[in-house]
């Protein structure tokens, strides 16, 4: 009751309500095309809107020299045009509106020949939608008209475009964007594309460039002897998978979306790499970011064929000593997301990468499409470190076709032969045939025989004795089979000529080099290996077909 009472004897407040659509100060800043208290008729198709002279001037620059430089087939006979140039002004800047235009020629006349107004002036018939003109009548009364869909954009965009009205143009082209992906219609705000790194995109520099020029939207058509603008359908992608999208969509408005397995991020990666947002892709591609307590750094882990060119540095080594100068870590930022770079952990797959225990050092031999990225990955380092990418003399690229034409090896960048020096150490976390593997000290030293020399730049083509009469020919050991029938770790293990690694983690050293094709050289230093040693392991790990 109390509050019943409160309500009864409170003043009554005035409605709160929106401005209205024209107040004195709008009105005030019409220009006077048009009589403003006049209506005039325009017929629509079946339908007759009458519009004031205020609504119809609101939209569409207007002075009386555009007049005379274009004649219009609905105004008065031709004598009723003003006389004077025709040829100083450029219709498109100063041009009327398609209303303006035809019933100023009408007033103009009517005030020349002294005929009365209400009957000098003329119904406009105009052959178009009038359901989407009626959307059109509201924005120039003042109101603002949203599109609905896309259907509703294109339509409402190309008779502005007909009719010559600016405003609602620049209106209409900061509204969303409005397309269908996979028969699925999508209404995507513009400032979602506002991040350095998701533009320029498809919708930028495809399908919405075509919306986006309000100068032109019928490039090549002369306005003039227009009857009716062509016909245009909405931006439509029916290729790609609606679904996909609405997840993308979902992380470029900043919300987390559940990567469900590796498929499921290849088709998330797919489709950005689709549409461009490369940003958001490289938040995709699978990462590890940690701080190594133990090394005191940042560490990022990434997989080969996602490094960039952009994102690659090189860092001096804090940690050596004050003789070696060229000491450094290859460190990486991805493009667009990270804002410092950390250590590069570099992850090689798909049994890509044969290990050589060669006399005096260990080597990485690489296939395939793996063979390439290494060596191009080279050559980036190469220039961060102000070297050639190449070694190659440049008239033997020129007699071959240039260095499109030569597969790229890491042997022809300074940096390297085309067998990679490799660093095997006890931090070295190995897999072996399937089972933990531990290197021991005669292993270590062995796997490693330059290790000390190397660590302070001073090792580069110095032979270990040890590890020479270690690995000749035809030194692999018999391998111990225990009673569960698995091969003996250890020295033989070691001992054999070469390992196919499966998945490798590697950080890239820069170190100096003594007897090399530069100062300088890379090692890759082995964090993680799962490796196999013969046929037999391999089979051993194959699976059987399902199905």
């Amino acid at each position: 009751m109390s509050v019943a009472n409160t309500n009864n004897n409170a003043k009554p407040q005035p409605p709160s309500r929106s401005p209205a659509p024209r107040d004195e100060a709008q009105v005030a800043k019409i220009p006077h095309i048009l009589p403003h208290e006049r209506v005039f008729p325009i017929q629509i198709g079946n339908e007759l809107f009458k519009l004031s002279g205020a609504s119809i001037s609101s939209d569409g620059a207007f002075t009386i020299l555009a007049i005379l430089t274009r004649s219009y087939r609905h105004a008065a006979e031709p004598s009723a045009l003003p006389r004077g140039p025709s040829k100083t002004l450029p219709v498109r800047s100063l041009a009327p509106s398609y209303f303006s235009q035809y019933f100023y020629c009408q007033v103009k006349k009517a005030q020349e020949t002294g005929e009365d107004l209400s009957n000098a002036i003329r119904t406009l018939y105009i052959d178009r939608d009038p359901q989407t003109f009626a959307d059109i009548s509201l924005h120039l009364q003042g109101y603002h008209v949203k599109p609905r869909d896309g259907t509703h954009f294109v339509r409402l965009f190309a008779d502005a475009q007909f009719y010559s009205l600016p405003k609602l143009i620049s209106q209409l082209y900061e509204e969303s964007i409005f397309i269908s992906i996979g028969h699925r219609e999508f209404q995507i705000p513009r400032d979602i594309f506002t991040d350095p790194g998701n533009s320029p995109n498809f919708f930028s520099l495809g399908f919405a460039v075509f919306f986006s020029n309000p100068e032109d939207l019928f490039p090549g058509l002369e306005r003039e002897g227009l009857l009716r603008p062509p016909s245009i359908l909405p931006p439509s992608v029916p290729h790609r998978s609606a679904e996909t999208f609405a997840e993308i969509l979902h992380l470029l408005r900043g919300y987390p979306v559940t990567i469900r397995n590796e498929t499921h991020r290849a088709e998330l990666l797919r489709d950005c790499r689709y549409f461009n947002f490369k940003g958001l892709e490289q938040k995709l591609i699978p990462h590890h970011i940690s701080y190594n307590q133990s090394r005191r750094r940042e560490e990022i882990v990434l997989r080969l064929e996602d490094i960039l060119k952009s994102g690659i540095s090189v860092a001096a080594d804090v940690l050596a000593s004050p003789g070696d100068h060229l000491s450094g870590w290859v460190n990486y930022a991805r493009p667009y997301v990270d804002d410092r770079a950390a250590e590069l952990v570099l992850e090689i797959g798909g049994e890509s990468t044969r290990i050589h225990f060669q006399a005096g050092a260990v080597r990485a031999e690489f296939f395939r499409d793996t063979r390439a990225r290494v060596a191009r990955l080279f050559e980036v380092v190469a220039t961060k470190l102000n070297l050639p990418p190449t070694t190659q003399p440049l008239g033997l690229l020129m007699a071959s076709g240039g260095a499109g034409s030569q597969p790229p090896t890491p042997g022809h960048t300074p940096l390297s032969e085309d067998l990679v020096r490799v660093s095997v150490d006890s931090d070295t976390s190995i897999t072996l045939d399937g089972k933990p593997y531990t290197l021991d000290a005669d292993d270590l030293h062995i796997a490693n025989p330059m290790s000390a020399a190397s660590s302070t730049g001073q090792g580069g083509g110095i032979e270990s004795p040890t590890a020479s009469s270690a690995f000749q020919p035809n030194s692999r050991k018999r391998r111990r089979v225990d009673s569960q029938g698995h091969a003996a770790a250890g020295q033989a293990a070691l001992a054999a000529d070469e390992w196919v690694v499966r998945t490798g983690q590697w950080r890239l050293k820069i170190q100096g080099s003594r007897g090399g094709k530069s100062s300088v050289e890379v090692v890759l230093v082995a964090v993680k290996l799962d490796a196999y040693s013969s046929e037999n392991a391999r089979n051993a790990a194959r699976g059987f077909l399902n199905g």
